[in-house]
C-alpha cells in the first residue's frame, strides 16, 4: 500500500513540474519568451534558411479514373425480371461470363415471330425464284414478278432483324429453329473487370434505361486532372505528378502526364490531363477518388525551413524569429512570404525582416503557439 502512495506522489510531483514548465512560456506585446528548461524540456531547436532545390509545380486536381473502353455499364435489350444473379458489388468478373438470368414471356413471342418468318421464307423464296423464271418466259406479268420479290425480300430482312435481336439476347437462332423455345436469358460480361455497382434483386423488373450493374477493370487505372487554362501551356508529356487522396490517406503518389487535353471546357475554363499510375499503387487506389495533384513543371534554387517552423492563420503564413538570447529565448511572430513547398520543406521568400542569417525557430513550435 505504501508503495502504491509513493508512486501516487512521485506522478503528482513528475506533473507539477512538467506544468510549472510549460507555463512558463510568457507572450508580451507580441513577443513570445521561452525559458531555457522548456527550451531543453521540449527539444526545441533553432535554424537558418537554407538554400536548396525546390520542384516548381502547378497545384490541381481531379479524380482516379479509367478510360471509357474500360467502364461498362450493363444493360438488357429487352426488359425481364431478374431470375438468379449470384453477384455483389467488388466481385471480380472476366469477359464472357454469366452476370445474370432474366425472364419475360416477351422472350418467348419474339421466338415465336422468328420461327414464323423462318418457315415462311423458304416458301416465298421459292415463289420469288419461279417468278423470276415465269417472268423470263414472257408467261407472268411483271406485276407479279415484282410482288413475289417484294415479299421475298420483306420477310428476308424481317428474318434477319429478328436473328440479330436473338443473338443480342444470347438466344441461339438455331435452337429457336428446331423449336426449343426459352422464358430465360443469360446477360454475359462485356469487359472483364470488378463489380462497382449492382442495381438488381431477384424479382425485380430492369427495363432498357435500367443500369443493372456496372464493371470497373482497374487494371486501366488513371489520373483525370483538370488544369486552369494559364498554366495549361506549361504542362507537358511526361512531366512528373506528385498526389494524394485527402479523404482517405496522407500517403504521396507518384505519376507522370500522359495525355494533355486539346480542348477548354466552356464553363470551368479548365483542360483535362491525364496521368499514367504505378501498377503497384493500383491496387490502393479506387475509381472515383477525389485527388489533389502537383505536376511539376520545373526546378529552382530557393531558402528554406521545415514545414514545421510554419505557423498558418487565416490564409496568412508566419515563423518565429528570434529576438534575443540572454537566459531566455524571446520569438517574434513574423510575417512571411512562402514560394514552393515540398514534403518536408517550404520556400520562404527572403526580404528585410526574414534573411539568410536570420535565426527561426524551427523544432517546437507547436508546443510554443498552443
Amino acid at each position: 500500500m505504501k508503495k502504491v502512495v509513493y508512486i501516487a506522489i512521485i506522478a503528482t510531483l513528475l506533473f507539477s513540474c512538467k506544468q510549472e514548465v510549460a507555463d512558463e512560456k510568457i507572450v508580451d506585446d507580441g513577443l513570445i519568451t521561452v525559458t531555457a528548461a522548456q527550451f531543453e524540456s521540449s527539444k526545441m531547436e533553432i535554424g537558418t534558411p537554407v538554400e536548396q532545390d525546390f520542384e516548381v509545380t502547378i497545384k490541381s486536381s481531379g479524380k482516379i479514373d479509367v478510360p471509357p473502353q474500360y467502364r461498362a455499364k450493363v444493360t438488357t435489350f429487352l426488359g425481364g425480371y431478374v431470375k438468379a444473379t449470384k453477384l455483389l458489388v467488388g466481385d471480380k468478373v472476366v469477359k464472357g461470363q454469366a452476370l445474370i438470368t432474366l425472364e419475360n414471356t416477351d422472350y418467348l413471342d419474339l421466338q415465336k415471330d422468328y420461327v414464323e418468318v423462318a418457315e415462311q421464307i423458304n416458301y416465298l423464296k421459292s415463289e420469288f425464284e419461279r417468278q423470276k423464271t415465269l417472268y423470263s418466259e414472257k408467261i407472268t406479268s411483271q406485276k407479279n414478278y415484282l410482288k413475289a420479290e417484294s415479299e421475298y425480300r420483306q420477310a428476308k430482312g424481317m428474318y434477319q432483324g429478328l436473328r440479330e435481336k436473338l443473338l443480342l439476347l444470347n438466344i441461339n437462332p438455331a435452337n429457336v429453329e428446331r423449336g426449343r423455345f426459352t422464358s430465360q436469358i443469360t446477360i454475359s460480361a462485356p469487359i472483364s473487370g470488378d463489380v462497382t455497382v449492382m442495381n438488381a434483386n431477384v424479382g425485380m423488373f430492369m427495363s432498357p434505361s435500367d443500369v443493372i450493374l456496372e464493371i470497373v477493370d482497374t487494371n486501366y487505372l488513371h489520373l483525370n486532372l483538370s488544369i486552369f487554362e494559364k498554366d495549361i501551356l506549361h504542362v507537358k508529356q511526361g512531366q512528373n505528378i506528385s498526389f494524394t487522396i485527402p479523404e482517405a490517406s496522407k500517403e504521396q503518389f507518384s505519376s507522370k502526364v500522359q495525355l494533355v487535353g486539346k480542348s477548354i471546357e466552356s464553363k470551368e475554363r479548365t483542360i483535362s490531363v491525364f496521368g499514367t499510375l504505378n501498377p503497384k499503387d493500383k491496387s490502393k487506389l479506387l475509381s472515383g477518388m477525389f485527388v489533389e495533384a502537383g505536376i511539376v513543371i520545373d526546378s529552382k534554387k530557393g531558402f528554406g525551413i521545415p514545414v514545421d517552423a510554419l505557423i498558418k492563420e487565416n490564409n496568412k503564413s508566419f515563423v518565429l524569429l528570434l529576438q534575443e538570447n540572454k537566459g531566455s529565448y524571446v520569438f517574434k511572430k513574423t510575417l512571411v512570404s512562402v514560394g514552393e513547398q515540398s514534403t518536408e520543406c517550404v520556400e520562404i521568400l527572403l526580404d528585410e525582416t526574414i534573411k539568410q542569417n536570420s535565426k527561426i525557430l524551427t523544432k517546437g513550435v507547436f508546443d510554443v503557439t498552443n
